[in-house]
């Protein structure tokens, strides 16, 4: 299958955010014409720091209006669907819960409806969902399993939780249109320009761009995944789905590395390679500070993924942050014009 993607015709949602823009950018090396929608243009992307974006065909449309991604879909007879964009702060969740719901519900009824109103053979559709749809269980049933009930209960969780029944509804044998749902562990990685995410957030205060504030005691759990780990897990559930969606559509599939690490083991680690200011302010600074509408702990298993399609992930969280550090040294140093 190494021509799988030459002159297919794939519509990515989200094409500026940072799973987006390195899924983009791998598809384009083999021959897949990129489609990419948008409701802005977002200069603070990696398709605009590698120059990529003049290779990309961007459409700026809201994913809620179904009209708008029927043409998107028809014109340009796509072949392969990654439904990546969301609205991702838990943060935002808990302040704004509409947005939430809208960003993340209603645009994935809406991009399955508009894929089922265009009447094209799909060969995948991807629907990228969250580890926190299953919401917050015991440590001792960690990792989370594909087959757990969701239970999930604060906005952002609920809104991909949701989410996630439609798209299985989409797969079933009522509309029949091969759909998968991904819950994958946090990823990170070169062109996170999310910078309230951990780790970015991380390296650009190590670097001394920046002050880090930490948002809880530290203590909470987290399973990381490496970016080019998943783009290529990605990639491997489409073409697997396309060559034969009877085998796996409806399924859910988690990825993670089975291996927690605390917000203040990643703090410790980021801090230890980079050596520039010292960290220890930031470890005192967390010992009385408690979060709101964070899960505790959260792991996941890679045992069914590796079942279906030999997957397991490459990068280590120690190798995956020294090759961040190197990225975003360049892209800080470039941005802010200083070593």
């Amino acid at each position: 299958m190494d021509n799988f993607w030459k002159n297919k015709n794939v519509l990515i949602t989200g094409i500026f955010g940072f799973i987006g823009s390195n899924l983009a950018k791998k598809l384009l090396t083999e021959g897949a014409n990129i489609i990419g929608i948008a409701r802005t243009s977002h200069k603070e992307s990696l398709l605009h720091f590698e120059n990529l974006i003049g290779k990309i065909k961007i459409y700026k449309s809201n994913l809620d209006n179904l009209s708008d991604l029927i043409g998107i879909i028809g014109e340009n007879r796509i072949d392969n669907i990654f439904h990546l964009a969301a609205q991702v702060e838990v943060g935002i969740g808990m302040s704004n819960p509409y947005l939430t719901f809208e960003s993340n519900t209603r645009a994935t009824y809406t991009i399955l409806e508009a894929a089922r109103l265009s009447n094209i053979k799909f060969g995948s559709i991807i629907i990228a969902s969250t580890d926190k749809s299953y919401g917050d269980y015991p440590s001792s049933q960690m990792p989370y399993k594909e087959d757990y009930p969701l239970k999930a209960k604060f906005p952002y969780d609920v809104s991909k939780a949701c989410a996630d029944m439609i798209a299985q509804s989409y797969s079933s044998e009522i509309f029949s249109m091969p759909v998968v749902v991904t819950r994958f562990a946090n990823i990170y990685g070169p062109g996170q320009l999310n910078f309230s995410a951990l780790i970015p957030d991380l390296i650009r205060s190590a670097l001394a761009y920046s002050t880090f504030e930490p948002r809880g005691d530290g203590m909470q759990k987290r399973d990381f995944l490496y970016i080019d780990d998943v783009i290529n897990l990605y990639s491997l559930i489409a073409m697997s789905l396309s060559n034969d969606s009877s085998r796996i559509s409806g399924e859910i599939f988690n990825a993670g590395h089975s291996v927690p690490y605390s917000v203040k083991e990643i703090i410790e680690k980021v801090h230890n390679k980079i050596r520039i200011i010292d960290y220890k302010d930031i470890l005192l600074k967390m010992k009385s500070r408690k979060t709101i509408g964070e899960i505790n702990i959260q792991f996941m298993s890679h045992e069914k993924v590796y079942k279906f399609f030999g997957w397991k992930p490459k990068v280590s969280i120690d190798d995956g942050i020294s090759k961040s550090i190197i990225w975003y040294k360049d892209y800080l140093k470039e941005k802010y014009g200083k070593d």
